[in-house]
């Protein structure tokens, strides 16, 4: 039933992506930070949906500005992982990309209870492909139709869950699991996606994907239809952009450029801001006192929601 449910998990994702504009169907962005301009004349939104999440933040905006101050000083400490009574850029970069993933884990927890089957708080790689094959292994696919597709389909989660198993003892921690179920991600995963999206769009297995290949990923003419623009379009991108070496392919280094672009670390430009506007003595990191001082640019309460106060960054309220 596991795989039956994934298969149609796969079916509707890829019908679904067929609906999206063909040149964002495989390309990885980076989740923008916040729906708000960051715009701290005017107001905080974006710095406390950044550092809180969205949903977070909206949690904030209903509390009054002392509870969000005694939750932000908890906060705080969770943030100060080396417990040295400063945050640092590192810890409040990490802070600030952990609550951007969270979408992530709440998929990761969703799914943990169905393959932790011991209840042991990790997964071994035996847990998933029974959960996952389990039915199916002791005939060797026999009894399905596209036998040949479930063993790919196999071969393919063991190769994705070893590399994401950093120390290679067949078991995948909470955050080993993340990497596998999200490999793009995780730096250390991102050759093992370009290589998935070589195997799903190379056909000829030649390595490499070519003009024919890139654009029937994306489109597959019926009879009697015109062509539309966008593939046109996406032509032009294929060998004017994607095709950086001009020899009429795509290798695995083009196809990471394409799926994996380079961005600007929105999360790293917001805890260089935050550090800035709160670092009263100049040294580079700051303490509690900095960061209650200016409590209302790094969370939201009533008063901030309706508007009051929202350009007093260095007095306490």
């Amino acid at each position: 039933m596991m795989l039956l449910n994934s298969l149609a998990s796969l079916y509707f994702l890829a019908a679904v992506a067929f609906a999206v504009p063909a040149q964002e169907k495989r390309i990885h962005h980076q989740p923008d930070l916040s729906d708000h301009a960051h715009d701290d004349a005017h107001s905080f939104q974006y710095d406390h949906e950044a550092f809180l999440g969205k949903e977070e933040a909206k949690t904030f905006d209903q509390l009054t500005p002392e509870e969000s101050k005694d939750r932000l000083a908890k906060i705080v400490d969770r943030i100060d992982t080396d417990k040295d009574g400063y945050v640092s850029h590192g810890e409040l970069h990490y802070w600030i990309k952990h609550r951007q993933r969270r979408y992530i884990e709440e998929n990761v927890n969703k799914h943990w209870k169905d393959y932790d089957k011991n209840q042991d708080d990790k997964i071994s790689w035996e847990e998933y492909k029974n959960t996952t094959y389990g039915y199916y292994l002791g005939e060797e696919f026999d009894d399905i139709d596209d036998k040949e597709t479930y063993k790919s389909m196999l071969k393919r989660d063991e190769r994705r869950f070893k590399t994401a198993d950093r120390d290679s003892d067949g078991i995948a921690t909470r955050e080993e699991f993340t990497a596998f179920l999200h490999p793009e991600e995780f730096d250390y995963m991102k050759d093992l996606v370009i290589q998935e999206t070589v195997e799903d769009i190379d056909k000829n297995g030649d390595g490499k994907i070519n003009l024919e290949e890139y654009i029937g990923d994306m489109y597959t003419a019926e009879d009697g239809e015109s062509e539309p623009d966008w593939v046109q379009t996406e032509k032009k991108h294929f060998s004017e952009i994607r095709d950086t070496n001009k020899d009429g392919y795509l290798d695995a280094d083009e196809v990471g450029q394409w799926v994996l672009p380079g961005e600007v670390d929105h999360a790293d430009n917001e805890a260089k801001h935050l550090i800035h506007e709160t670092d009263t003595d100049k040294d580079e990191r700051i303490t509690k006192k900095e960061i209650l001082a200016n409590w209302n640019m790094f969370v939201g309460s009533q008063a901030t929601n309706y508007g009051e106060d929202l350009t007093k960054k260095h007095d306490e309220l």
